[in-house]
């Protein structure tokens, strides 16, 4: 009898071992469809209107269609990194890449005045989460499917050093990221303040803030999540009305960021649908 509970137990890790090569493939496929290699079809996918996250140039390339790509990039406001032919082998798939690589983003994102029209369409006040420098695609997705569960009407990221809208933040985001829209923005301060002119308040995650439970978190409101290292940058935190710790009471100083960002979002929920 043992020894037929230890060849169950083998044949179930087996299925589970084969399940998850199975997904590993799967992911590095989803990944190899991101990457774009060659000018053609960088630049047919500019042309095309396909969302490219990132784009990398061959330094000091000056020829035709390298500057073609370098103004489609410009007018789609892509982040461009140029770098030796070195770094570029090591990015590409093909080994054709004649200087240029591009990733393509996983889904298409949203302008941020889709997000406060989902709020007018469903007759209720702007409830938005931005983030500032989010690098870990986990977090990313998770804070994406608790914008979802929360109600909020979207997420805004940053275009340059923050995870992007990969597969990994897809499947983390447990199919939410199909219901709840995410904007990408060059500058988060500027953004900001201009929400502010449509009515919206800000809060931002801070440990030397005051207590969330004692503030007032009704109303149009935006909701800042910082980077997992460092948190909420110096600028962005200025342009803050309020900034919200949460009480820690054991023997480490902070929460995931993610963790964090779901805490804070449900204290909106709180205070919006069950006010004391």
């Amino acid at each position: 009898m043992n020894q037929k509970r230890r060849q169950g137990h083998l044949d179930e890790r087996r299925k589970f071992g084969d399940l998850r090569e199975k997904r590993r493939e799967e992911e590095d496929a989803s990944e190899e469809e991101r990457i774009l290699e060659g000018r053609n079809a960088v630049l047919e996918a500019y042309r095309a209107g396909r969302e490219v996250e990132r784009l990398f140039l061959l330094e000091g390339c000056q020829d035709g269609p390298i500057l073609s790509i370098r103004r489609e990039a410009s007018k789609a406001g892509t982040p461009v990194d140029y770098v030796k032919k070195e770094r570029l082998d090591q990015l590409s798939h093909t080994g054709h890449h004649q200087g240029v690589i591009a990733y393509a983003a996983a889904c298409r994102y949203a302008e941020v005045e889709e997000l406060l029209a989902a709020a007018r369409e469903k007759g209720e006040v702007p409830f938005l989460i931005l983030l500032d420098d989010i690098e870990d695609p986990h977090n990313l997705g998770a804070i994406i499917r608790t914008a979802n569960l929360a109600g909020a009407h979207g997420v805004i990221i940053p275009k340059r050093r923050a995870a992007g809208i990969t597969p990994t933040v897809a499947r983390a985001s447990a199919g939410a990221l199909n219901y709840t829209p995410v904007a990408r923005v060059t500058n988060l301060g500027n953004t900001i303040d201009q929400l502010k002119k449509e009515g919206l308040w800000f809060v931002c995650a801070d440990m030397k803030g005051e207590p969330m439970y004692r503030m007032n978190l009704t109303g149009p409101i935006g909701l800042v999540i910082g980077n997992e290292g460092s948190g909420v940058s110096r600028l962005v935190k200025e342009k803050c009305d309020m900034k919200a710790a949460i009480p820690m009471k054991g023997d480490i100083d902070s929460l995931n960021a993610s963790v964090a960002a779901g805490v804070l979002a449900y204290e909106i929920v709180r205070q919006r649908d069950y006010p004391s």
